[in-house]
């Protein structure tokens, strides 16, 4: 069950010192969605909103619509030949200006954990290790991806 925390640590980023995010509770658009809306801006983040309409600032997590179930192997194989996948989104909304003086626009980062069905019962621990290494690395390195999304440098 995912609970998005009514008070986020923020990543470190260059500029920002402990960076953190109040958040409410929101009504998502997809009925598979948990929402929540960045309320209030904690730390030194010059310049950074909060939630409006007109600068969004949300948080979304979507599970599978209909979860996919692992077929039966070919009898003569024994191999699987079409494993289905269950894929899970996690989606961060946040107005930003592109060029002072003009209408906002909404940046976006998406990512999607795509896992084979079957793998969460057989290999439970190997899916978990795919997120903690996935979320471990960003956390790491969010200052310097922070950096790259703002200079192009990799």
């Amino acid at each position: 069950m995912i609970t998005i925390p009514a008070a986020v640590t923020g990543g470190a980023q260059t500029g920002f010192t402990t960076p953190g995010y109040n958040t409410t509770v929101d009504t998502p658009s997809d009925t598979n969605a948990k929402q929540s809306a960045v309320t209030g801006i904690t730390g030194t983040q010059s310049g950074v909103d909060a939630h409006s309409v007109a600068r969004p600032f949300t948080i979304s997590v979507t599970r599978p619509k209909v979860f996919q179930s692992l077929g039966k192997p070919n009898p003569t194989t024994g191999l699987i030949s079409k494993v289905p996948f269950n894929t899970y989104k996690v989606i961060v909304r946040k107005g930003v200006t592109p060029l002072a003086g003009q209408p906002p626009q909404v940046a976006i980062l998406r990512a999607e954990i795509s896992i084979p069905a079957g793998s969460d019962v057989a290999d439970a621990n190997n899916v978990r290790a795919l997120l903690s290494a996935a979320i471990g690395t960003l956390n790491q390195v969010s200052s310097g991806l922070g950096d790259t999304l703002v200079n192009g440098v990799l």
